[in-house]
């Protein structure tokens, strides 16, 4: 039995108040990253909301057969934000099922380094600094965060949910950038330093698209081969400005 969805799109959320304020910090060479909101709750930018609506406006544009039929997202408001504009556009059809909310899609956890760009974390944290670049980003974890591997941990279990419960069926995930790497780093069997090549090429874009389609083979349950990555095409079609900013709380480097 084929046990994967037919189709699979992974999205990125739209530009947030939180990339805007970690531009703004860098640019500043600020310690610290000024939102007042918890990052659960920070919202989409005026930008990121213009770019929710074109990528919803390209799924509408799909035919209806090829249309996702569930959406899950992330708990956080941006990526809520993102999914509900996708589904308002007619990205699910005329009748869209409900917008499913786990909070295994969340961002990664900083923890202690939350807010703080990378000069913060060298003048508040210097031996997390120095434990964090001998150690490497996939491995390493912050005081009370979470490392690429315990997020890669919680997805395993959440491909398993979509596995069981929507097989055959063509599922939408609205999530974060670190989110959407190791979703590739589970699908496509990956190790530590191709994923982290592909990282280095480039940020993941807001709103962009991360598309699998089910390879069905006798004897298996299957697998999911990728078609598109980082695939901005619909943000570009509506003259919308493409953004790629990490999110506010994840410090670069």
């Amino acid at each position: 039995m084929q046990r994967w969805p037919e189709r699979l799109w992974i999205v990125r959320h739209g530009q947030s108040a939180g990339n805007v304020a970690k531009d703004a910090a860098y640019s500043l060479g600020s310690a610290t990253i000024e939102i007042e909101a918890r990052d659960v709750d920070v919202p989409l930018s005026e930008l990121g909301k213009q770019q929710s609506q074109a990528v919803g406006n390209w799924f509408a544009s799909l035919a209806d057969t090829q249309k996702p039929q569930v959406i899950l997202s992330s708990p956080y408001l941006r990526a809520r934000q993102t999914g509900a504009a996708i589904v308002a556009a007619g990205g699910l059809g005329d009748k869209p099922a409900d917008m499913i909310v786990d909070e295994r899609l969340r961002e990664k956890e900083l923890g202690a380094l939350d807010r703080l760009t990378w000069r913060g974390i060298e003048e508040l944290y210097p031996k997390e600094a120095d434990h964090r670049a001998r150690l490497g980003k996939f491995y390493y974890r912050p005081p009370a965060g979470e490392s690429w591997c315990d997020v890669i941990l919680r997805l395993r279990s959440e491909l398993d949910t979509i596995s069981l419960h929507y097989p055959g069926k063509r599922v939408l995930v609205v999530a974060h950038q670190v989110v959407v790497l190791c979703f590739r780093y589970i699908i496509e069997n990956l190790d530590e330093q191709a994923i982290l090549a592909i990282d280095a090429e480039g940020q993941v874009a807001n709103c962009s698209i991360t598309e699998y389609r089910l390879q069905a083979e006798e004897g298996s349950t299957g697998r999911l081969l990728l078609q598109r990555y980082n695939f901005v095409a619909p943000v570009v079609s509506e003259g919308t400005p493409v953004t790629s900013a990490p999110d506010a709380k994840v410090a670069s480097r």
